[in-house]
């Protein structure tokens, strides 16, 4: 839950803000060159009879909420050491949050002059974290948003309902949707946020009228959903995909009848003892998670979004031929040691996308082989190797990183904050990283140089 302090109380000296729920005022940090606002409630509290549920407007607060604390990270494992090497890149250290449905939060890292200032018309990038569709939150120890904000772009990051909470599809529960429709809870809750930056951000100085999203991993498959979805494709600007494909069928969006999914739900359920819809909203978060965590791990249900008609009408491809797709610039990448080789789906967006659209397709390799000191951990330019690097935040790593690897962490800031200022990674002028066409299917390589 995000922690209310009195504003007199509190050693910082900023704007109050004020933004759908009430009064907000962020914290300076250490530089005093960026404020962070912390735990800002995007969406009520999916809880009780909420519990798979549109996400419903925010709950009002009385007087000014200091957004100095991270909120709590959706419903998933707690991990520990046996988790593997990903959860020693990234994990098991003190930052790590408690795990609860109260997850519906963002947060918010400023250049410190542009708060309350509508006038600054800042670019804005909202980051979708990765996970699978059942791990991760938004403010994970690899992302952070001080070198952005320092680069005058306005970073948010988002939590959303993961797992069961929110990818369970059930008859019961789309009999009661308006549109028949369930299981797609967590990407309602991206769009939630998505439409939240776009009515909250100029508080802070921002764009709305210039928002990016990004993500990586089932974060860039995230993106890919939300340049579909009729709901919020039409809030962006621009988007890059990391690690998350292109044209093809790495992470892919299965369509099949609402039924199945309903009937997959209901099934799966009543061979773990639950029969209704009311007891199982009835259910402990901690004894629903027990119940179901395994029913997504070949258990009968695919925790992840899926075609609907409705939230999510089409995939990325189908959207990409029927130019149904946000027309925007793209930015579309992978890593040099990631989940197979991702060059030929990003290169075939955009080579269809040069016939169908004006708009630039960027696209690049990351093939830094990360250094280590010889213990045991993930080796090379594996997938999501390149998180410390995109949020410059290497120093948090326990990697011996060199003069090399920070110099190359900046130019991907540039790169990233250029793309969101100009829609061009470049910056204002330059070519040295083109557009990539059918006649130069060109890949810009970031790698540590000599």
């Amino acid at each position: 839950m995000l922690m209310t302090a009195c504003v007199e109380n509190h050693e910082t000296i900023n704007p109050v803000l004020t933004v759908e729920g009430g009064q907000i005022q962020g914290v300076k940090l250490d530089s005093s060159e960026v404020i962070v606002y912390r735990g800002v409630p995007y969406a009520a509290p999916p809880v009780g009879d909420l519990r798979w549920k549109r996400p419903q407007p925010v709950v009002a607060w009385e007087g000014v909420k200091v957004a100095d604390t991270f909120s709590d990270g959706a419903m998933q494992r707690i991990r520990n050491p046996k988790d593997g090497q990903y959860g020693t890149e990234f994990h098991f250290r003190s930052d790590d949050p408690n795990y609860s449905e109260d997850c519906l939060y963002l947060n918010v890292w400023a250049p410190a002059y542009a708060p309350g200032h509508a006038d600054k018309k800042l670019p804005v990038a909202m980051w979708v974290h990765g996970g699978a569709y059942v791990g991760g939150w938004g403010f994970e120890m690899q992302m952070d948003g001080e070198a952005w904000a320092k680069r005058d772009v306005i970073l948010v990051t988002i939590n959303y309902r993961l797992g069961a909470f929110g990818f369970m599809s059930l008859p019961e529960l789309s009999a009661e949707d308006p549109d028949g429709v369930s299981g797609n809870y967590g990407l309602l809750d991206q769009i939630a946020a998505l439409q939240w930056v776009k009515n909250n951000i100029a508080q802070f100085g921002g764009d709305p009228d210039n928002i990016m999203i990004f993500g990586q991993s089932a974060g860039g498959a995230s993106i890919r959903n939300l340049c579909v979805s009729p709901m919020s494709r039409d809030l962006i600007a621009k988007a890059c995909v990391q690690s998350g494909g292109g044209l093809g069928d790495f992470i892919p969006v299965e369509a099949k009848p609402q039924s199945d999914y309903d009937k997959a739900g209901k099934t799966a359920l009543e061979k773990v003892g639950f029969h209704s819809l009311a007891e199982l909203r009835a259910l402990p978060a901690d004894s629903l998670y027990k119940a179901t965590a395994f029913l997504g791990f070949g258990g009968g249900i695919s925790y992840a979004p899926h075609i609907d008609g409705v939230i999510l009408p089409e995939s990325f491809e189908q959207a990409t031929y029927n130019k149904t797709l946000a027309d925007v610039p793209y930015l579309l990448g992978y890593t040099g040691d990631d989940m197979g080789d991702l060059s030929v789906p990003i290169l075939n967006f955009a080579k269809v996308r040069e016939d169908l659209s004006d708009q630039p397709t960027y696209c690049y390799l990351f093939d830094r082989k990360l250094p280590d000191d010889g213990r045991e951990c993930l080796k090379g330019s594996f997938h999501s190797s390149e998180l410390w690097y995109v949020f410059h935040t290497l120093s948090r790593s326990w990697r011996p990183f060199t003069e090399g690897d920070y110099d190359l962490s900046n130019r991907m800031v540039d790169a990233w904050t250029n793309f969101a200022k100009y829609s061009n990674p470049n910056g204002k002028t330059g070519d040295s990283w083109p557009s990539a066409t059918k006649a130069n299917p060109f890949i810009h390589k970031f790698v540590v140089e000599e």
